[in-house]
């Protein structure tokens, strides 16, 4: 099977398990009926995917690939805070008339800050310290910026990464290693789809700085399952897990801004079916 769908397997019969009821308490999360969305919780979750042994997709069920890499590259790419700019509907609750998110995710990531090697945003700093100071330890992103959570329409739920490079013993080439930093998370509806989304952004990254993709460690303060899910949890954690599949990225980019989510592909993905209509907490 897929070492993601270990990691997911031990992950979710964990929080059933050992976690804790949020039932009667005071939540923000709403159904869309209006009634509240509970969770049974862990805190603390650490995951580690080695990216140079596999890609890390579940079999459980379908990650749609290309969909989690065009989200995340209209946050790191193209820096947009505005849904149409996006090609899912996925962030469509939290829009504005205009389709703005306001202040959040790809809007931070467009803001330009002062170095002392000149003006530049968090992506083209990450991408500069990579090629010109790889064993810094200061190479990270934050989204959660406080001075403008009064304007996102949703406070960042992935909001930080921090980059480290290595160098394995005799390896032609540095290794690049990253750590996702997320404060919640919804198990069911956005585990894998996070999880895939950094592993391809460290593939990226690495191809156009000339390392190859080492670890990805994902740190989750609070990872949830909610009430409505957890039938649909038991069902699919019961399920039969197939190998992993084959990640492909186009080697001819050399440009982190000439991705395109028609530039990453998993061959030989075969997986259980999908689960459609998943009910979704606002």
């Amino acid at each position: 099977m897929s070492y993601a769908d270990t990691i997911f397997i031990d992950m979710c019969r964990d929080i059933l398990e050992n976690g804790t009821s949020t039932a009667g308490e005071k939540v923000r999360p709403k159904w869309e009926d209006g009634s509240s969305a509970y969770t049974i919780k862990r805190f603390g979750v650490v995951n580690r995917y080695d990216l140079s042994k596999e890609f890390p997709a579940i079999t459980l069920r379908r990650t749609a690939i290309k969909s989690c890499v065009d989200e995340m590259l209209w946050i790191w790419q193209k820096k947009s805070n505005n849904i149409h700019d996006l090609h899912s509907h996925i962030w469509d609750a939290w829009a504005d008339e205009t389709g703005s998110i306001g202040k959040a995710y790809g809007y931070q990531m467009g803001v330009k800050h002062i170095y002392k090697e000149g003006e530049m945003d968090q992506v083209d700093r990450v991408i500069y310290d990579l090629k010109h100071n790889p064993y810094s330890r200061r190479i990270m992103t934050n989204l959660y910026v406080h001075q403008d959570l009064h304007e996102m329409n949703l406070y960042p739920c992935a909001y930080s990464v921090t980059f480290n490079v290595t160098k394995e013993p005799g390896a032609e080439k540095l290794k690049l290693n990253a750590v996702l930093n997320q404060r919640s998370q919804d198990v069911l509806a956005a585990n894998n789809w996070n999880v895939c989304q950094y592993a391809v952004l460290v593939h990226m990254l690495a191809q156009v700085c000339n390392m190859v993709p080492g670890e990805l460690v994902h740190v989750i303060a609070d990872a949830h399952i909610y009430d409505r899910h957890i039938p649909i949890i038991r069902e699919l954690i019961e399920r039969t897990p197939y190998p992993a599949p084959d990640f492909w990225l186009n080697p001819e980019i050399k440009d982190f801004y000439a991705f395109t989510p028609d530039d990453v592909r998993l061959d030989h993905y075969e997986t259980g079916p999908q689960i459609r209509n998943i009910p979704v907490a606002v």
